[in-house]
């Protein structure tokens, strides 16, 4: 057993950012991008992710507070990000412009941030630094990680064992997921916000 690894603590927050991460919930937003000539790297992919995770686990709040920017209004940015794309699953529009210059390699916006490492689950991870050891904690992010690596190399398998409309309502249905999502993280941070300016002005 190393030391501090607890397993309860593990599982624990392994389950806490699975269930924010929501990667298979992912899948269509990941075959759509496919579809449209993007690359999505595995490998890549789940190492930047990590390093994300990583950054935001020890200087996340100190670089965010170097800009002026709390946590709060971090999480509210993401949400709109989360919102918009989620409007693209569900409406079947391009919101999102690519440029000539675009690259065609996607795996870090849009599916490093903010779908894996976004707002949403950085958030998270520093609300629940508290409540787990370091080591389990990072172990959790770790294994998360596997799991982002495993389920990106096996979408173009799940495509095809999956009929057009099967995989076009899923896109639907995870939309409104990611939609609901997005709203949940503006209300609970934007109340923050709010709560913390008449604080303020008081």
């Amino acid at each position: 057993m190393i030391e501090g690894f607890e397993w309860k603590q593990f599982l624990g927050a392994f389950f806490v950012l699975f269930a924010i991460i929501d990667m298979p919930g992912s899948i269509p937003l990941i075959i759509s991008l496919r579809k449209r000539g993007k690359i999505v790297r595995p490998v890549k992919t789940a190492v930047l992710a990590f390093i994300m995770f990583l950054i935001f686990y020890y200087v996340g709040e100190a670089f965010l507070n170097l800009f002026g920017v709390d946590t709060a209004s971090f999480a509210v940015a993401g949400s709109l990000i989360i919102f918009v794309m989620a409007c693209e699953m569900i409406l079947d529009i391009s919101i999102f412009k690519e440029a000539e210059d675009t690259p065609k390699d996607s795996s870090f916006f849009p599916v490093v941030f903010p779908l894996i490492a976004g707002a949403g689950a950085l958030t998270t991870m520093l609300a629940i630094r508290t409540q787990f050891n370091q080591i389990s904690l990072l172990s959790a992010i770790a294994a998360n990680m596997l799991c982002v690596f495993a389920i990106l190399r096996l979408t173009e398998k799940i495509e095809k064992l999956l009929s057009a409309g099967m995989l076009y309502m899923l896109k639907k249905f995870f939309g409104i997921i990611l939609l609901a999502i997005s709203i949940k993280l503006f209300t609970s941070n934007i109340t923050l916000l709010i709560e913390k300016f008449i604080s303020h002005t008081n």
